[in-house]
């Protein structure tokens, strides 16, 4: 039996472009691309907007492979990035830099975590 091949990537952006962050159709598009980047095939993408004091957007991403998930906080100007793929082809690393030049945090944390089987 051959291995099974898990890669998560998953960060906390910091002080990043409100025009971005609050925007839910270019939050969508970017993470259309971040999929293709990342060489997965998105099955299905589904984004909500939630306004007022804790007002942000959150973007979510079914990918063959997994998924991708983004929500942001404008008040705050933060976002979470998550993505988790498996197989050999896909890179979840080119997903995640693409999502932070887009987003243009001051400062960002990031997190890798091998999920392959033994």
């Amino acid at each position: 039996m051959s291995k099974i091949v898990g890669k998560h990537v998953y960060g906390n952006l910091y002080n990043c472009d409100t025009s971005v962050i609050s925007d839910e159709e270019k939050l969508r598009k970017i993470v259309e691309v971040a999929a293709e980047k990342a060489k997965a095939t998105l099955w299905d993408i589904k984004s909500w907007k939630l306004t007022g004091e804790k007002g942000g957007v959150s973007v979510l991403a079914l990918v063959v492979e997994s998924h991708i998930a983004l929500h942001t906080w404008v008040k705050y100007r933060y976002a979470t990035v998550d993505i988790y793929t498996c197989g050999e082809e896909t890179d979840p690393w080119k997903a995640f830099e693409y999502i932070v030049s887009q987003l243009k945090p001051e400062k960002y944390t990031v997190k890798y975590v091998d999920r392959s089987s033994s």
